[in-house]
C-alpha cells in the first residue's frame, strides 16, 4: 500500500465519523416532528402529501395496523413495477426500443428493487428503458429506503415508549423520511454528480468510431439522478452494467470518495437518532462505534489478504478498476457489503479467497455493520436484544434494556428474525448445488463455484443485490429462487421486529437500579460483538470451509478453479 492509500482510508473513515452524529441529531428533529433547517422548505410538500393520500398525521396506529400499511405499500409497489417492467416495450422513453421484461426477470427485479436490495440479472442498459429506470427502479430506491427508515422508527419508539400500544403512523415517518432526508440529500449528490461527469439525459445511445476503426455504442441516459439516490438510500442497482466501475457512473476519484462515503452515510447516521430519540445518546454512540469496529476489522483483513503474494496468481489486479487502485476497489468492496448496497466499482468474483469471504461474512452477519438504511439498525438492535437475554442468564437476573423487561416473546421474535436470512442462504445454496439447473449457470468449478452460489443467496438473504459475476443469474430457476429469498431476507426480519416493537411498547420502564446491566459501556460492546461473531461464524463456517477457505489454501498451493 501507499501512503496516498492509507490517508484516503483515514480520510473516508473520518468524514464518516465526523458526518454521521450532525446527520443523526437532525434526522431526530425530523422524526420526532421538530421544527428543523428545511421545515420552511419542504413543509408545504409534507402537507400536501398528507391531504393528496388522505392522512390524519397526528394519528397514531398499533402495530399490527403500522404493519398492515407497510405491507399494503409494499405490494402495491411490487404490483406496479411488475406490470411496468412487463410492459416497457409499449411505453414512451424507450429511445433503445428495449423489448418487455419475461415474467421470471421481471419478478425478479420487482421484487429486487421493492425490498430493497437491487440485485440485477440483467445489464441496465442492455434491458431497461428510460421509463423503467426512472418511474420504476428510481421510485423505489426512495421508498424501499423510506421503510427502512419507518421499522427502524417503529422500535424506536416501542423502546422509548411505555403502557402504550401506539408506535407512531406508518404514512407520516414514510413521507418525512423521503421528503426531508432522501430528496434533499440526493437533489444534492445529483447535481455534484453531474458536474464531475456523470450522464444526465435522455439521448439515444451515441455509435463513435473507435481508435482501430471499429464502432461502439456508447450508452447515454439519467444516470446521475438514479446512481444519488442508489448509494445513498444504500440501493445499489446500476444503471449501467459494470456500475461503479463505468465512468459514465463513476467519473473521477473524487465521486469515487463521495460515492462510498454516501453508502454509509444515512446508516451511520441513526445509531445518533436512535440515541437521541430513546434519550440515551451513549446507547446509540457505543453502537456506532461496534460497527465501526466490525467493519475496519474486516477492511483489514481484506486488504490484507489482496496485497499478499499468492502463488498461482501472484498480485491481484484481475477485475480492479485501474483507474481506481487496489486500495479502492477493497474499500468499496467492503463498505458496500457492510450496508446492504449491491454497488461496486471493481468484479466481485475476482477479489481474493478471503477478501471474497470477508464480504461474505459482512452479509451474513445479518447486514448489521451498519447495513441498509433502517434495516441494518433494527437488524443490530435484534442482537442487541439476544446479548441482553444472554447477560441475564450468565448473571441471573431478568434481561432489562433501556428500562424494559426482555421476555420470552421478544427473544422467540427475535430468534426468528435471525433465522429466516440464514434459512435462506443454506437451505436454498444446497437446492441450487444439488439440482442441474443450478450447477448450469456456474463459470468456475470446485470451491470457488460453490462460492459464486452461496455468495448469490447470501446477498438476497441480506438484501444487498451485489454478486460474484461469474454466476449466469438470469434464468427462470435463479430468478425465482433469489426472489423468493429476497422476501423472506427482507420482510422474515420486518414483521418480527414490527412484533417486538409492539410488545415492548406495552411494558413499564423500571428505574435503573445498582445491578441494572449497563448497555452502554465497552462491556457491553464487547459482548455484542462476541454475539455477533458466534452466531455468524456457528452458523456459516461448515459452508465457508467449503468455499472460499478451501480455495485460499489451494490457491497458495498453485491450484486455481
Amino acid at each position: 500500500m501507499k501512503v496516498a492509500d492509507v490517508f484516503e482510508i483515514i480520510l473516508f473513515v473520518g468524514l464518516l465519523v465526523g458526518f454521521a452524529p450532525l446527520l443523526g441529531r437532525y434526522m431526530a428533529k425530523v422524526f420526532t416532528g421538530e421544527r428543523h433547517l428545511l421545515s420552511p422548505v419542504f413543509g408545504w410538500l409534507e402537507r400536501g402529501t398528507y391531504r393528496a393520500i388522505g392522512v390524519n398525521s397526528s394519528e397514531e396506529t398499533n402495530w399490527k395496523s403500522y404493519l398492515a400499511g407497510l405491507l399494503l405499500f409494499n405490494v402495491a409497489g411490487f404490483i406496479f413495477l411488475f406490470l411496468l417492467l412487463m410492459c416497457q416495450g409499449m411505453l414512451p422513453l424507450n429511445p433503445q426500443h428495449l423489448p418487455n421484461l419475461g415474467a421470471a426477470l421481471a419478478f425478479n427485479t420487482a421484487v429486487s428493487f421493492v425490498t430493497n436490495t437491487n440485485w440485477q440479472s440483467y445489464g441496465g442498459e442492455n434491458t431497461l428503458s428510460y421509463l423503467s429506470q426512472m418511474l420504476g427502479l428510481g421510485v423505489q430506491n426512495f421508498v424501499s429506503a423510506a421503510t427502512g427508515f419507518t421499522v427502524i422508527l417503529a422500535l424506536t419508539r416501542g423502546l422509548a415508549r411505555k403502557s402504550t400500544d401506539k408506535l407512531g403512523n406508518f404514512w407520516v415517518d414514510l413521507t418525512r423520511s423521503t421528503i426531508y432526508v432522501l430528496l434533499p440529500l440526493s437533489i444534492l449528490f445529483s447535481i455534484v454528480l453531474v458536474s464531475e461527469g456523470v450522464v444526465q439525459n435522455f439521448h439515444s445511445y451515441t455509435t463513435v468510431q473507435t481508435l482501430e476503426g471499429a464502432h461502439q455504442l456508447i450508452p447515454q441516459g439519467p444516470a446521475a439522478s438514479q446512481i444519488a439516490i442508489k448509494q445513498l438510500g444504500s440501493n445499489g442497482g446500476g444503471f449501467f452494467n459494470a456500475n461503479s466501475a463505468h465512468p459514465f457512473e463513476n467519473p473521477t476519484p473524487f465521486t469515487n470518495l463521495l460515492e462510498m462515503l454516501s453508502i454509509l452515510l444515512l446508516a451511520a447516521a441513526l445509531p445518533f437518532t436512535y440515541g437521541k430519540m430513546v434519550g440515551n445518546v451513549r446507547q446509540g454512540r457505543i453502537i456506532f462505534y461496534v460497527m465501526l469496529f466490525l467493519m475496519l476489522v474486516g477492511l483489514g483483513a481484506s486488504l490484507y489478504s489482496e496485497y499478499s503474494t499468492h502463488a498461482a496468481l501472484g498480485s491481484l489486479m484481475e477485475g480492479k478498476e485501474t483507474r481506481l487502485g487496489i486500495t479502492n476497489s477493497i474499500l468499496w468492496s467492503v463498505t458496500t457489503t457492510n450496508a446492504s448496497s449491491g454497488s461496486v466499482n471493481a468484479m466481485m468474483d475476482s477479489l481474493s479467497p478471503l477478501s471474497g469471504m470477508v464480504s461474505m461474512v459482512n452479509m451474513m452477519l445479518g447486514e448489521v455493520i451498519f447495513g441498509g438504511v433502517g434495516a441494518g439498525m433494527y437488524g443490530m438492535l435484534v442482537f442487541v436484544l439476544l446479548t441482553v437475554f444472554i447477560a441475564g442468564l450468565m448473571v441471573g437476573r431478568t434481561p432489562e434494556y433501556l428500562g424494559k423487561k426482555i421476555d420470552a416473546y421478544d427473544i422467540k421474535m427475535a430468534m426468528i428474525a435471525v433465522l429466516a436470512p440464514n434459512f435462506v442462504v443454506l437451505v436454498f445454496s444446497a437446492i441450487a448445488v444439488s439440482l442441474p439447473e443450478g450447477l448450469s449457470s456456474l463459470n468456475n468449478s470446485g470451491p470457488h463455484g460453490f462460492s459464486e452460489i452461496l455468495y448469490a443467496f447470501t446477498s438476497a438473504a441480506g438484501n444487498n443485490g451485489s454478486a460474484f459475476g461469474g454466476l449466469n443469474a438470469n434464468t427462470p430457476f435463479y430468478n425465482i429462487m433469489i426472489g423468493v429469498g429476497m422476501l423472506i431476507g427482507r420482510f422474515g426480519i420486518i414483521i418480527p421486529v414490527m412484533a417486538i416493537a409492539g410488545n415492548l411498547a406495552q411494558k413499564k420502564i423500571t428505574p435503573p437500579s445498582a445491578g441494572t446491566f449497563k448497555t452502554d459501556n465497552i462491556l457491553f460492546a464487547g459482548l455484542l460483538i462476541c454475539v455477533i461473531l458466534i452466531v455468524g461464524g456457528l452458523t456459516f463456517f461448515p459452508a465457508l470451509a467449503l468455499g472460499p477457505i478451501v480455495e485460499h489454501l489451494l490457491m497458495n498451493a498453485g491450484v486455481t478453479f
